[in-house]
């Protein structure tokens, strides 16, 4: 991809003066340096901070997520602030739910205030005051992933939730005819269900959904 095609990347750079993009081996984009913000939440403090993170823009982004690498080694590996073992890659969320943040405007501008942001807010107040995270936490792996899918597709179960994702895989008139994933033994095209997740396949596409839905950790 070359650089001109990555929504956002010219402003983001412009907004971040101590980021700069460095040579990859790879397709991808790579941006590196010191990203500094400035935040706060209701009943917290305001937090200014600054990381030194690596940041790698794939060819298909938006249709798929930037990953984050925290490299000035302020953030602990000892599995307490959501970092991937093996990669060091930052947890920033469930994949979807990260797709969801930036539905509205998907640029590499929007990806760093919804969902890069609240994550370094969210270990700067960890790192300096303690206790639990602002915003809460999912459990590490697919059981978060999963967990936080239910509270998304307003569903009970892990079997529902895989049927789901299963589903949004699907063609809509492919998957109209399937039974509805939210056990109501009518066709996904007899229930009001489908209302609530065709709003998803504006977020990610149906080989995301085939390949990816579940390939993170949190």
């Amino acid at each position: 991809m070359r650089q001109r095609d990555i929504p956002g990347l010219r402003q983001f750079l412009a907004g971040n003066p101590e980021l700069s993009i460095s040579p990859s081996r790879s397709n991808s984009t790579m941006v590196e340096g010191s990203f500094s913000f400035s935040a706060e939440t209701r009943g917290y403090e305001r937090i200014d901070d600054t990381y030194q993170l690596k940041i790698i823009i794939p060819d298909a982004f938006p249709g798929e997520l930037p990953s984050v690498i925290e490299t000035g080694g302020k953030i602990p590996r000892d599995g307490n602030y959501h970092v991937n073992p093996g990669n060091n890659t930052l947890c920033l969320g469930s994949p979807l739910r990260l797709f969801f943040l930036i539905r509205e405007e998907r640029t590499l501008v929007k990806f760093a205030e919804k969902c890069l942001v609240p994550y370094l807010y969210a270990i700067s107040h960890r790192l300096r005051f303690g206790g639990d995270f602002p915003f809460g936490e999912l459990a590490h792996g697919q059981e978060g992933i999963v967990f936080d899918y239910m509270n998304l597709f307003r569903l009970k179960s892990r079997e529902q939730v895989l049927s789901t994702l299963e589903i949004l895989s699907k063609r809509k008139r492919v998957a109209n005819k399937r039974p509805c994933p939210c056990g109501c033994r009518k066709s996904l095209g007899s229930c009001d269900f489908r209302w609530k997740i065709n709003k998803f396949r504006l977020v990610a596409s149906r080989r995301w959904f085939r390949q990816d839905s579940l390939g993170g950790n949190t």
